[in-house]
């Protein structure tokens, strides 16, 4: 009898043990699930959305990443960045450029030109015109008699080839056919994106042609540094290495001046938030119905920071870097999150994104003292720019 109970007692403890042990893997289990979850708010992009034939060409959805767990998503349909994810002061892993689910939405009408590669000229040439030689070449007209962004055949909307990929990098090229969009020479031109393993998007741009024509390439992310699809940019603080900008007319194309920043509400030399004299009385933000303007850089070097933001919500923090002497500062004033068709069905609300565009200045064929954007034949139009991640506390 003794035996048999010291019997049933050794197989009662066997299982509490075990069950023990079983809830103890299950909670473990859980924790880890829960571990990963909370380690990464990004939504995954269906790579089969994007996977689709345009104008006979292929057009896909490309990863590329680095030793830390960052990554980014392009496309070959406009050279897009789709993503940007990197880690936030937490480590969690956040993804910080509005984007769409399919290359479908990317065509509707009045897109934002959203991650594009911008070509043959970001920003705007008034008039939709310019002089070159002595002849007079008329651009598409896209943006009220204007032409913004390389007109309605941008380089945005062409399905650029894929000349290399490896784990880290993408190469695309596209050849601009001699006037395309109104413009002269046939442009053979090469966007390289690499991710570092210090976590930056270097962007590296080349262009040659056969003709004199003007060339000035930018790329167009929209960027929310406390995720994208949060509600508002204008926490963000902001820090841009420029004294004077070339102010604009009601039509947002430069009157050929310079104006200093200092003392108005383009003073950002000093960090500050978007938010603090984003809505003051001035005939510059009213007519951009906030920022929208070309800061003259100090320095563009590609060796030091000419802008900072940064978020006070995820910590995360962007740099940038660049070889051109403009950056377009725009706060998403047309932003009006009427369509759920961001990421996930999500909505994109007035100023819930802003961009910052490395690039000659807007306009600079008929404005005499601009820095010219004028390639020839047997040049090298050759450009960097780099958007570097970090988080501070």
């Amino acid at each position: 009898m003794k035996r048999m109970k010291l019997a049933i007692v050794f197989i009662a403890a066997t299982f509490f043990v075990a069950c023990k042990s079983k809830n103890n893997s299950a909670e473990s289990e859980t924790n880890t699930s829960n571990s990963n979850a909370a380690a990464s708010k990004v939504i995954m992009l269906d790579t089969t959305l994007y996977n689709t034939e345009l104008n006979g060409k292929p057009v896909k959805l490309y990863t590329i990443k680095n030793s830390t767990g960052a990554y980014a998503t392009i496309t070959n349909y406009g050279g897009r960045v789709a993503s940007i994810v990197v880690p936030d002061k937490n480590g969690v892993l956040t993804d910080v450029v509005l984007g769409y689910d399919s290359v479908k939405t990317y065509q509707k009408p009045g897109e934002g030109f959203f991650g594009a590669i911008i070509g043959r000229y970001g920003n705007r040439i008034g008039n939709a015109s310019f002089k070159l030689n002595g002849s007079t070449y008329k651009l598409e007209a896209n943006d009220n008699g204007n032409s913004l962004h390389g007109g309605v055949n941008g380089f945005y909307a062409k399905v650029w080839d894929v000349a290399a990929v490896t784990d880290s990098s993408l190469t695309l090229t596209y050849l601009s056919p001699d006037g395309e969009a109104g413009y002269p020479g046939n442009m053979e031109v090469k966007v390289i994106y690499t991710l570092t393993h210090d976590n930056a998007l270097l962007i590296n741009y080349e262009a040659t042609t056969d003709k004199e024509t003007l060339a000035n390439l930018t790329n167009h992310a929209y960027f929310n540094l406390s995720g994208e699809g949060a509600a508002t940019i204008t926490d963000h603080l902001l820090t841009i290495k420029a004294d004077s900008i070339t102010p604009v007319n009601a039509q947002l194309i430069p009157t050929g001046i310079l104006q200093a920043v200092k003392g108005s509400p383009f003073d950002f030399t000093t960090e500050k938030t978007i938010a603090k004299d984003i809505d003051k009385t001035d005939e510059q933000l009213k007519f951009g119905k906030g920022y929208d303007h070309n800061f003259v850089l100090q320095k563009h070097d590609a060796n030091v920071a000419i802008a900072k933001v940064k978020s006070p919500i995820t910590g995360i923090v962007m740099e940038i870097f660049t070889t051109e002497p403009g950056l377009q500062f725009y706060s998403g004033n047309f932003m009006d999150g009427k369509t759920n068709d961001g990421k996930a069905g999500k909505a994109y609300p007035y100023r819930s994104a802003f961009c910052l565009e490395t690039q000659h200045y807007p306009d600079s064929p008929n404005q005499a003292g601009f820095p010219s954007t004028v390639l020839k034949p047997g040049e090298l139009y050759k450009t960097q720019t780099s958007y570097k991640f970090s988080t501070e506390q």
